[in-house]
């Protein structure tokens, strides 16, 4: 196997830093949805209590699954309709020294769609399309208010299972309010800050204009993008202003920001495990969930990785027939930025893909097969590896309540979990929410790879171009972001259908996990028993984690088998596409 040690030795380091702020980073979140006071309180109580006095947000008051999530939903609608109104209009409002047009209705909807449901999918080059203000005043926005709805659902879903015998999830508003005042921005300032020390751009220049020593000209974007680059990857946001993305050298200067980045992304989400334990009063509970992601990290990686530092055997000195195991001189270099190679790009790219944030510093078309399978298949999972901010936990959550139906059903018990009895309306809910993502994503596939207006969009013929419409559709459920960077999205079709997928992986799935965590609230807490499963320990995680592989990646087995695992038995073969 080609893995190198100075490949094991980074990834090592990444966790080990990873596992270093879960727990000051979780139990600084948990003082902040109980409304305890924090580092930042002195400055930021009198704003936050400004806010509810303009909004008429009663901060005592609180409120059952339902009126949370309606306030959420009214929320997100009329955010979106406002970026909707941004785009539509950005010819004659300020900040757009490159003088860009309106953005075209079905390219609006798709972007509005996506940056209000933190998928940050970009059918279209920032650096190309929107303005300053647009970029400023409606992306970078919504990157931080998704990020902060789905935290704050998280928390809410937490309550539910760990308080008892009430009637109320918290307050929508107030956690919304306090995640983007104590968590979100205090620390995209320093990171920004952080950010412009490396390189990144911050400005408000017209783009420059450079003649090259070849006497060809070439423009040179500027813009205020570093303090939306620490939002765009804290928040696991991952739509850059730039086309490139975190392959541009203005996104991500060196291999230092490559690392900042990357823990950033998973530092939400390992903070989240272990708010969950210190809510339940058992941190046991979060850091087994933290086991479970990194066990699941650790897998992807150690799939994708070999399979492209082994590369293409057509490629190999000795030719595919003779010697069909031989590996690639440099392995698969093909699409991987330079500056960090194969390590550092496989790395970025399961990690991303692993958590909704879909930034990329390579693309996944030039992946091989098997390499191009891992993160298709951590989105598949419902990013709960780690995951988006909140969506992981939540996500997790409802796996963790199916695995210990799974584990009653074995010994003749009702389910309990965190002491709460799981029974037949929980199951509905976790089922229901579990059903809608596969439906959506293999229904949207199964149309597009059957009528023109799905098929003229694919760059690439056989196997590889299913592979890139179930990418597509599966990022779009997911609220990834990411794409295979070999199929044309800005089309009619694709900014609709896309833009529909959207909606559906955020909001029609966490419909029934709040139905869920509103029943949950209400049960009492029942003694444990010589019955009841334990949710710690080995024997825990190996059930979680078998549960998720089972019931999560098999769904997708029959589709995959005619994409990418079809396709690498045919390059085995010699053929490509």
């Amino acid at each position: 196997m080609p893995v190198t040690f100075n490949s094991v030795l980074q990834i090592v380091v990444f966790l080990v830093i990873v596992l270093l702020i879960t727990k000051p980073l979780g139990l600084y979140m948990t003082h902040v949805f109980a409304g305890e006071r924090t580092w930042f309180s002195p400055v930021l109580v009198p704003v936050e209590r400004v806010l509810y006095k303009i909004s008429r947000v009663n901060a005592e008051e609180e409120h059952g699954w339902l009126h949370y999530t309606i306030d959420m939903l009214v929320f997100s609608v009329v955010g979106m309709l406002l970026l909707y109104l941004i785009e539509r209009t950005q010819q004659v409002l300020p900040l757009n020294p490159q003088g860009f047009g309106a953005v075209e209705p079905g390219l609006a909807f798709n972007t509005a769609s996506s940056f209000t449901t933190n998928t940050n999918w970009q059918n279209y080059a920032g650096e190309q399309t929107m303005s300053y203000f647009t970029q400023m005043v409606g992306l970078a926005f919504h990157n931080f208010v998704s990020a902060a709805v789905g935290i704050a659902l998280a928390v809410a879903v937490v309550r539910g299972l760990t308080r008892r015998s009430a009637q109320h999830l918290g307050n929508f508003y107030v956690d919304l309010t306090r995640c983007i005042l104590y968590v979100l921005l205090p620390i995209s300032i320093i990171g920004a800050l952080f950010y412009v020390s490396q390189g990144m751009v911050q400005n408000f220049n017209p783009y420059v204009v450079i003649h090259t020593l070849e006497g060809h000209t070439q423009i040179i974007a500027q813009g205020p993008f570093a303090s939306q680059e620490w939002i765009k990857d804290f928040g696991t946001n991952g739509g850059g202003p730039f086309n490139a993305n975190s392959a541009h050298p203005y996104e991500n200067p060196n291999a230092l920001t490559n690392l900042v980045i990357l823990v950033s992304v998973f530092a939400i989400p390992a903070g989240l495990f272990y708010l969950f334990g210190k809510m339940a009063g058992d941190t046991r509970q979060g850091w087994g969930l933290w086991i479970v992601s990194a066990v699941l990290f650790l897998v992807g990686i150690a799939v994708a990785l070999p399979a492209e530092q082994i590369g293409n055997p057509l490629f190999n000195q000795y030719g595919i027939d003779q010697h069909p195991s031989a590996i690639q001189a440099g392995g698969n270099m093909e699409g991987k930025e330079v500056r960090f190679g194969i390590t550092d790009s496989v790395w970025f790219d399961t990690v991303s893909t692993d958590t909704s944030c879909g930034c990329v510093n390579s693309f996944v078309d030039s992946y091989t097969p098997i390499g191009g399978l891992v993160p298709l298949t951590n989105i598949a999972l419902g990013e709960l590896v780690f995951g988006g901010v909140g969506s992981g936990l939540y996500d997790l959550l409802v796996f963790a309540i199916l695995a210990v139906f799974i584990a009653g059903l074995m010994v003749g018990r009702t389910p309990e979990y965190l002491g709460k009895k799981i029974e037949r309306k929980e199951i509905m809910m976790a089922a229901l929410a579990i059903l809608i993502l596969p439906a959506s994503i293999l229904g949207f596939s199964a149309v597009a790879v059957v009528i023109p207006q799905g098929v003229s969009s694919i760059l690439n013929t056989g196997p590889h171009g299913l592979s890139e419409i179930l990418y597509a559709y599966t990022s779009a459920n997911g609220n990834n972001g990411s794409a295979f960077a070999g199929l044309n999205g800005n089309t009619p079709f694709f900014n609709w259908t896309l833009g529909l997928a959207f909606l559906i992986g955020r909001i029609m799935f966490v419909i029934p996990i709040m139905a869920l965590a509103g029943s949950l609230v209400k049960k009492r807490v029942v003694p444990a028993g010589l019955g009841t499963f334990p949710t710690t320990g080995a024997l825990w995680v190996a059930l979680l984690i078998g549960v998720i592989i089972i019931v999560g990646a098999l769904t997708y087995f029959p589709a995959y088998s005619l994409g990418p695992i079809v396709e690498h038995l045919l390059m085995l073969q010699g053929k490509i596409f």
